[in-house]
């Protein structure tokens, strides 16, 4: 049995488990009371789903809100929407296409002109199960969006954000990365049959691996960088899938995922928790499941695997001439 059966029978095995555990499907609301007031929070993919209740939750605890999204009519009503909800007025809408390495650039250039600071970078936006489209960059789609392209934001932003200090980055994975395998001689599937499960499963694993390699080169910057699985949300993330389009999913299936599926807001709870939990400050490297702390699958912790992903991702979207594109070398 291959390394991508075995590890998909691992996520059923979870997956079916977690409709029995309490903390899996439900979560609870984020411990912390701490507000933000005064800092500067960016959001990918803030319009809707997990990334607007995120906002929604953090505008509410007084953070200057930057909601970084593709569809921008979408996105200014999403911001119209939380400024009205929280009275916060600091909610600002800003174009972000991560499929596209000229747009991060542009919004870089223009977070970098614009604004003092970024305290927090939530790295929400995902792309899931989707055909085998291409990014701009002729990147496939997936593991453009997921990974490459918050790759690229982030390393973009990291100077601002060590200026910053004691700066906080979350990456919002998924518990699908256990299913997930990096093909190095294939990242991009130009040479093997699509799979739309495995190249989702291996974007989530490589924001788990990015993870653990940044907070090693973040080591003595005061900032840090976690991910987490959100659980799973009713969202539109799903519309790819198929889910309840035949009848027995929606006749027999539907009872079940009302069971597990969590809404937007709780969802956007362990995102939240890891931006102003005051105990949080200082950890970095870590991997949460909804709001707490669990060892990654051993594939996942993997320094030589998570090394590589990163000089690949590098070369990938030309991160040093992006540096100077962006005058931060």
């Amino acid at each position: 049995m291959n390394k991508y059966l075995v590890r998909a029978s691992m996520v059923g095995t979870v997956l079916g488990g977690a409709i029995l555990l309490k903390d899996y499907t439900g979560g609870g609301n984020c411990p912390s009371k701490a507000t933000i007031t005064g800092q500067t929070v960016i959001v990918t993919g803030a319009n809707t789903g997990i990334g607007k209740a995120t906002a929604m939750e953090l505008a509410k605890r007084g953070g200057r809100i930057i909601m970084a999204c593709r569809d921008m009519g979408k996105c200014e009503n999403a911001a119209r929407d939380i400024r009205g909800k929280t009275l916060n007025h600091n909610v600002y809408a800003r174009h972000l296409d991560l499929a596209s390495s000229k747009s991060i650039k542009e919004f870089v250039q223009t977070i970098l002109k614009e604004e003092e600071k970024v305290d927090i970078l939530i790295n929400n936006a995902a792309v899931m199960r989707c055909p085998h489209w291409k990014t701009e960059d002729n990147f496939e789609m997936q593991f453009g969006v997921n990974h490459l392209g918050h790759f690229l934001l982030t390393n973009l932003l990291l100077e601002k954000m060590k200026q910053t200090g004691n700066a906080r980055i979350i990456n919002v994975s998924s518990l699908a990365y256990i299913a997930g395998d990096i093909d190095f001689d294939d990242l991009n599937w130009e040479k093997k049959k699509y799979n739309t499960k495995a190249a989702y499963c291996q974007s989530k694993l490589a924001n788990v691996l990015f993870t653990i390699e940044l907070a090693k080169k973040l080591q003595g910057t005061g900032v840090t960088v976690n991910a987490l699985h959100p659980g799973v949300a009713d969202t539109e993330l799903g519309r790819h899938t198929g889910m309840h389009q035949s009848a027995f999913s929606s006749s027999v299936l539907a009872p079940f995922f009302w069971f597990v599926v969590k809404s937007p807001k709780q969802a956007a709870q362990p995102s939240v928790y890891l931006a102003v939990a005051e105990e949080l400050q200082g950890v970095s490297g870590k991997y949460f499941n909804s709001l707490k702390e669990k060892e990654p699958a051993p594939h996942a912790l993997d320094e030589e695997t998570a090394k590589k992903l990163w000089e690949e991702s590098a070369k990938l979207v030309h991160l040093q001439e992006a540096l100077r594109e962006c005058n931060l070398l």
